[in-house]
C-alpha cells in the first residue's frame, strides 16, 4: 500500500560537484521500494487464490449446516475460513469477487428445490441467489471497516455485522428469512430459548461469536497455508493481531453459559395446559395437479375423505391446507344491487349474465363448508381463494376461512405477506417482462389483505373460548410477520396458537419443506405460542412453545394408492413426506410471557443501525492515501 511505501525522513540535499558514485545513493534507497511493490503484488496474485479458498471452504461448510445435510454442528465453526480473510489487513486483487463468487454458488445450491416448481422458476432461483448472495461481501466490508477504521474488536464486530444484514434481508424486497444461522441449532432447544428475548437473530450471533473468536486465535503460519500470504517473514505484520485472545474465549464461554443456563431456567418454568384437539388434514398434490380443473374433484374427494377420517377422534378445529379448498369463496360488499354486481364481470362475462350472478349469490363454498362443519362438529379452517366484489372491481385474495358449526362461515383471513414474483408482480404494468420470473402469466396475481384477524371457539365440553390466528404459507417464515399476527387476539391480546396453512406442493419431495419447518419452530419460541402446520405434500407438524416438533397422538398417513400406510417417522427417525395423512393431537398452551412479543426486533433493528453506519462510513470515509510532498518526489 502506498502508507508502506512512506518515509518520514527529509530527502538528502545535493551540492554541486557531487560525485556520480553519492548521487547513486538516492536510486540504492529505491531498490527495496521496487522489491516491495513487485513483491507485494506477487502477494496480491497468491493471496486472491486463497480468498477463493477460505470463501470456498465457508460456502462449504454453510451448506452443509442446513438441509438436506442438516450437520448443525458446523454452524459454530462455518465463518471461521471467512472471518480470516477479515484479519488479512491487506485487501488483494479479486478479494470482493472471490468472496461472493463462492458465496453464489453456495446459494444456488441451498435454494436449488425452486427449479422444482416450474421451468419458468429457474430465472427467480438464479435471481433470488444473486441478491442474497451480496450479503456476504458485504459482510466481510463492514466487518473489516469495524476494525481496521473504528478499531473495533472481531468478537464484537462480525456478530453485530451479521446479525445486522440478517434483520435486512428480512426487510428488503418484502423479506428473506429462510437460512438464517440460527436456524442451524433448531434441535437444540435450550439453545434456541434466547429467541424470546432477542428473536433468532440472538442465536445466530452467538455462532457468529464463535466463529470469530476461534478465527482471532488462528496463527500466522495457517495464513500462509491457506496461500494468503506469499512470504511469511515480510507479511506477518499484515495480519491482523487479536488483543487479549483469551479474554474473549472467556467472554465466548461465559455469554454461552448463560444463553444455555437461560434455556434450561425457561423450559423447567413451562407449565403446559391442555388445549384444543386439532385435526390437521394434509393432501399429497403437486402444484401442476392442483391448477389441473379436471383434478379439482379429486382434490376435494381426497380432503373430504381425510376430514371423515379424523372424526372419529372428535377434534374441535380441523385444519384444510392453503388453497387447498377447489373453488373459490365469492362475497361482495354490503349493500350491493344485483345491477352493481352485473357492472363488475369483464366484457367477456356479461354476456352469460345468469352464470354470473349465480357465482355471487349461491354461496356454494359457505354451504359445502357449513354443511361439514356441522357433521363433523367441529370448528374448520380452510385454505381457499376469495373472491370479493366491490364497486371498485374484483379482488383476488389468498385466505383461510374460519367456519363455526351452529353459525357457518363466520369470517377469514386474507393473506398479508404476499411472496414476491409467487403471489404478485412488482411494477407487473412498467416492466412487464418481470412476468418471465414466475411461471404465470396475463393478469397473474393476488390482492393484499388488510390485517391480521383471529377467530374464537368454545367447544360444548369446555369452559373457555380458544383463538386461532391463521397465517398462510411462507408467513410463518418472517417474524414482524407471525408477531403480528399472534398479537391479533381480542384487545390485541396475544392468541392461544397460531395455525398455518402451507401449500409446498410446489416443492414436492425436496430439502425445501424440511427447512419451512425448521424456520417455522423460532416463530413459536418467539411468541411462546404453538404453532400447528397443514401442509400440502407435508411436512404437517405440532410445534410447542419450546419450539419442539411434537410426535401426533393419531397419525394415519397413506400412499396415493392406499396400498401401504406409514407412521410419522420413518426408521431414520427422519420425518415423512409426500403422503396423504391425518395428524390429530391436543395443542399444549403455553402462558409463559416473552420479551420479543412486547418489543419485537429491538436486538435485530439495533444490530441493524450499527451494520449501516459501518457500510457508509466504508463507502464514505475511505482511507486516503497520505499526500506526496515535492520534497519527496524529487528524492
Amino acid at each position: 500500500m502506498t502508507t508502506d511505501l512512506m518515509t518520514d525522513s527529509k530527502p538528502a540535499k545535493l551540492t554541486q560537484g557531487t560525485s556520480s558514485s553519492s548521487t547513486s545513493k538516492p536510486m540504492k534507497n529505491l531498490e527495496p521500494t521496487v522489491q516491495d511493490i513487485l513483491s507485494r503484488a506477487k502477494t496480491n496474485r497468491h493471496s486472491s487464490k486463497g480468498a477463493w479458498m477460505c470463501a470456498g471452504l465457508s460456502t462449504m461448510l454453510l451448506w452443509a449446516s442446513f438441509t438436506p445435510l442438516d450437520w448443525g454442528a458446523l454452524g459454530w465453526v462455518a465463518l471461521v475460513p471467512l472471518l480470516m480473510l477479515v484479519r488479512l489487513e491487506q485487501s488483494t486483487a479479486g478479494f470482493y469477487r472471490a468472496i461472493w463468487g463462492a458465496s453464489f454458488v453456495g446459494w444456488i445450491c441451498l435454494l436449488q428445490w425452486m427449479r422444482l416448481g416450474d421451468v419458468a422458476m429457474y430465472p427467480a432461483w438464479f435471481a433470488l441467489a444473486f441478491y442474497v448472495s451480496l450479503y456476504v461481501p458485504v459482510f466481510v466490508f463492514c466487518t473489516r471497516t469495524a476494525v481496521y477504521r473504528w478499531k473495533v474488536p472481531l468478537t464484537l464486530a462480525a456478530p453485530v455485522v451479521w446479525v445486522g444484514l440478517e434483520f435486512f434481508r428480512a426487510h428488503l424486497l418484502t423479506g428473506f428469512s429462510w437460512y438464517y444461522l440460527g436456524h442451524t441449532q433448531y434441535r437444540w432447544l435450550e439453545m434456541i430459548q434466547i429467541s424470546d428475548l432477542v428473536g433468532v437473530y440472538g442465536v445466530s450471533g452467538l455462532l457468529v461469536l464463535s466463529s470469530a473468536v476461534i478465527a482471532s486465535l488462528i496463527p500466522v503460519s495457517l495464513f500462509d497455508k491457506f496461500k494468503l500470504l506469499m512470504d511469511t517473514s515480510l507479511e506477518r505484520g499484515t495480519v491482523n493481531a487479536v488483543k487479549r485472545p483469551l479474554f474473549h474465549v472467556a467472554a465466548l464461554c461465559v455469554i454461552f453459559a448463560m444463553v444455555l443456563g437461560y434455556g434450561y431456567v425457561r423450559r423447567d418454568a413451562a407449565n403446559f395446559q391442555p388445549g384444543p384437539r386439532i385435526a390437521l388434514i394434509q393432501g399429497n398434490f403437486v402444484s401442476s395437479l392442483k391448477h389441473d380443473p379436471n383434478q379439482k374433484p379429486n382434490i376435494f374427494r381426497t380432503h373430504d375423505a381425510l376430514t371423515g377420517m379424523s372424526i372419529e377422534h372428535h377434534p374441535d378445529l380441523i385444519v384444510w391446507p392453503e388453497t387447498m379448498f377447489p373453488e373459490p369463496l365469492a362475497e361482495v360488499e354490503e349493500g350491493m344491487t344485483d345491477a352493481e354486481i352485473l357492472a363488475m364481470a369483464p366484457p367477456e362475462a356479461r354476456v352469460q349474465e345468469e352464470e354470473w350472478m349465480k357465482f355471487w349469490n349461491d354461496n356454494w363454498a359457505q354451504n359445502i363448508l357449513t354443511n361439514r362443519s356441522q357433521l363433523a362438529n367441529s370448528a374448520m379452517l380452510v385454505g381457499l381463494q376469495t373472491r370479493f366484489g366491490s364497486k371498485e372491481g374484483v379482488k383476488t385474495f389468498n385466505s383461510a376461512a374460519f367456519i363455526h358449526p351452529q353459525y357457518g362461515y363466520t369470517g377469514r383471513y386474507d393473506k398479508v405477506h404476499r411472496v414476491i414474483f409467487g403471489e404478485y408482480i412488482p411494477l407487473k404494468d412498467s416492466l412487464p417482462g418481470l412476468h418471465a420470473l414466475t411461471p404465470f402469466s396475463g393478469d397473474f396475481g393476488i390482492d393484499k389483505g388488510d390485517s391480521f384477524q383471529s377467530f374464537s371457539y368454545r367447544a360444548a365440553d369446555t369452559d373457555r373460548a380458544w383463538t386461532f390466528a391463521p397465517i398462510i404459507c411462507f408467513e410463518d417464515t418472517v417474524p414482524r410477520v407471525v408477531r403480528s399476527a399472534a398479537k391479533s387476539g381480542p384487545n390485541g391480546e396475544t392468541v392461544d396458537c397460531l395455525v398455518n396453512l402451507t401449500n409446498d406442493g410446489w416443492f414436492h419431495g425436496s430439502s425445501e419443506l424440511n427447512q419451512h419447518l425448521i424456520t417455522a419452530t423460532f416463530r413459536a419460541v418467539e411468541c411462546r405460542t404453538p404453532v400447528v402446520r397443514a401442509v400440502n405434500t407435508g411436512i404437517s407438524a405440532y410445534i410447542d412453545g419450546d419450539g419442539a416438533i411434537l410426535e401426533p397422538e393419531v397419525f394415519a398417513g397413506y400412499d396415493d394408492d392406499q396400498t401401504e400406510f406409514f407412521t410419522y417417522r420413518d426408521e431414520s427417525g427422519n420425518l415423512r413426506k409426500g403422503l396423504n395423512a391425518v395428524l390429530v393431537h391436543e395443542v399444549p398452551l403455553d402462558s409463559r410471557e416473552s420479551l420479543y412479543l412486547q418489543y419485537g426486533d429491538w436486538f435485530g433493528q439495533s444490530c441493524g443501525f450499527g451494520t449501516l453506519m459501518l457500510f457508509l462510513t466504508g463507502i464514505f470515509l475511505r482511507k486516503r492515501s497520505p499526500q506526496v510532498t515535492p520534497e519527496q518526489k524529487a528524492a
